[in-house]
């Protein structure tokens, strides 16, 4: 990804999060991904780090419709994905989707509540509402609105060694094309 991209990216975020009254931190821990797969506007994320601990992890992210946050599950990290501004979809499976043959039903918890869903289901968010995702359950996410602003508040977070995507072709972090000067610095930079 040309760091020029990610520059605008950020900027983009920036400029969405203060429209919608979302005020970071001093010295936020942004990461700009397109998941190594070379297509940011198709497949790709902004995230904003706002609490990392050891017990828990809390971040803000930004994307902009088209953008898929690719199917992938966790083994240890449990996770609320809810919708802050506009409208967002999460798609969950029991299993990884490019394997699974069947349509299974498991119970998910949408805004506090269990609710029986199926496998593969897909389920939209609109502002203010969440999705609690456990250990091992496959999900993936986009905007169902032009700009989206989602929020994530979870168990410690690692996203070196926890994060098991669907596509085996998939980084968690992006290789970056030196075009311009960086604006911030990235997590993923020493």
């Amino acid at each position: 990804m040309k760091r020029s991209e990610i520059n605008k990216a950020i900027s983009d975020a920036g400029i969405f999060f203060k429209k919608n009254c979302w005020t970071l931190p001093p010295n936020p821990r942004w990461d700009v991904t397109d998941f190594g797969l070379g297509s940011f506007l198709n497949c790709g994320l902004v995230l904003v780090n706002l609490a990392e601990e050891e017990e828990y992890c809390e971040k803000v992210m930004y994307a902009i419709e088209g953008q898929v946050t690719p199917a992938h599950t966790h083994q240890r990290k449990k996770e609320d994905i809810i919708c802050r501004t506009g409208v967002l979809v999460v798609q969950l499976w029991i299993q990884d989707p490019q394997i699974q043959k069947t349509r299974g039903r498991f119970n998910v918890k949408i805004n506090g509540q269990s609710c029986l869903i199926t496998s593969g289901e897909k389920i939209k968010l609109h502002a203010g509402n969440r999705v609690t995702i456990d250990p091992g359950v496959w999900h993936e996410f986009y905007p169902d609105s032009a700009e989206c602003v989602i929020g994530e508040v979870s168990t410690a977070n690692d996203d070196l060694n926890d994060n098991f995507f669907s596509n085996e072709e998939i980084g968690r972090y992006t290789e970056i094309i030196e075009d311009e000067l960086r604006i911030v610095k990235l997590l993923s930079e020493n």
